[in-house]
């Protein structure tokens, strides 16, 4: 069947070049991918289309008349739960926008205009439907929730029950491993700035290692990202700078269209910002900064692979893993996307497999 769609934008133009992207879509039998259902203006007119067409998923404006689009994500996340793909402006003030709509509730987030997805035009199609597609996905798990931001009542109990003893997938972890841990990297990409905060929240303020968070985000849209958590956790968060040194207690944020890694030597390393090459998909990409990691770090390194889509991730973590470092993985029940965790627990690299929250609690421990 067709994935239902609601676009919800003031612009005519908007809503028409996004309805034709969407419909001239085929699958491999000749039949349309994507039914546009409806179109609204503005909020007000997008709760009372999703309560009367049951979109499988919304493509959702920030600003526009009569109710801008967060307060829309709030009411609709409250009444007709719906997973909701936002569309940005790729500016700081967009970014804290954005931010604050996936913390409302909705699933992942675009730029609105097509050649800031991509410089090519069918790939920047492709990537948008790709994105429909996928959050359309969470529809089942979306009728069930509050709000993006938290579980199933009942899916957690049950998930936690079940990973009170966590899944086993490589090494015994002992005392001395977790003693020898030197720094912590968390990777995640769709879902990842909610999850990101719930982790990076339970940690605390005496946290005698460094972080690096490896976030799938656009320029402009980390530094916001980093002032987020720097206001809502209790160690200190920032936006990664080339040079920096790492330090205890201090969670760095890689930068937006950059690659982070690694140099130096004996125990005084400094991070390399560079900017990213033809070939590499994501900047920042967790399998690049993980590979750097182990290469300067080796066997004392806590890697955790959060909510993603994609396999981002897997290739650094077998890396970690040759060199003797430890490696969890977020469970399938509480994802908003299971593929960056799917693909290191199929690889058998994933030492646990915990749900989100004991993931937080189980770093709160060891840092």
């Amino acid at each position: 069947m067709a994935v239902k769609v609601l676009i919800v934008d003031d612009s005519g133009f908007i809503c028409k070049r996004i309805k034709e992207i969407l419909e001239e879509s085929k699958d491999s039998g000749g039949r349309a991918e994507f039914e546009v259902v409806g179109i609204a203006n503005n909020g007000l007119q997008a709760i009372r289309l999703t309560a009367a067409l049951s979109p499988d998923v919304i493509t959702m404006d920030i600003e526009m008349p009569l109710m801008d689009g967060i307060t829309a994500v709030k009411r609709i996340m409250a009444e007709t739960p719906t997973p909701i793909l936002m569309f940005s402006a790729m500016t700081q003030v967009g970014a804290q926008a954005t931010l604050d709509a996936l913390h409302a509730g909705a699933v992942d987030f675009l730029p609105k205009r097509l050649d800031e997805i991509d410089a090519d035009r069918e790939t920047a199609k492709r990537l948008l439907r790709r994105r429909v597609r996928m959050v359309a996905l969470q529809t089942g798990k979306s009728k069930t929730r509050s709000s993006g931001a938290a579980l199933a009542k009942d899916a957690t109990e049950q998930a936690e029950k079940s990973l009170e003893k966590p899944v086993k997938q490589g090494i015994q972890q002992t005392a001395k491993q977790f003693g020898a841990l030197r720094i912590v990297v968390i990777a995640a990409s769709t879902g990842g700035p909610v999850a990101v905060q719930k982790v990076l929240s339970q940690v605390q303020q005496s946290c005698p290692l460094p972080v690096i968070i490896v976030q799938h985000m656009p320029q402009n849209f980390t530094a916001s990202f980093a002032e987020r958590l720097d206001q809502l956790c209790r160690i200190k968060v920032r936006e990664a700078r080339d040079g920096d040194i790492l330090a205890p207690g201090t969670a760095l944020v890689a930068a937006g269209g950059m690659q982070l890694e690694f140099k130096g030597s004996g125990v005084r390393k400094s991070i390399v910002l560079r900017p990213k090459i033809t070939g590499e998909i994501y900047s920042p990409c967790a399998d690049i900064t993980l590979a750097s990691v182990a290469r300067h770090f080796h066997d004392a390194v806590l890697a955790v692979v959060l909510t993603g889509m994609g396999s981002d991730g897997k290739e650094g973590a077998r890396k970690l893993k040759q060199a003797g470092s430890i490696v969890w993985a977020q469970n399938e029940e509480s994802c908003t996307i299971y593929g960056m965790p799917k693909a290191v627990i199929d690889a058998g690299l994933a030492d646990n497999v915990y749900s989100l929250d004991e993931i937080g609690r189980q770093l709160s421990r060891i840092t």
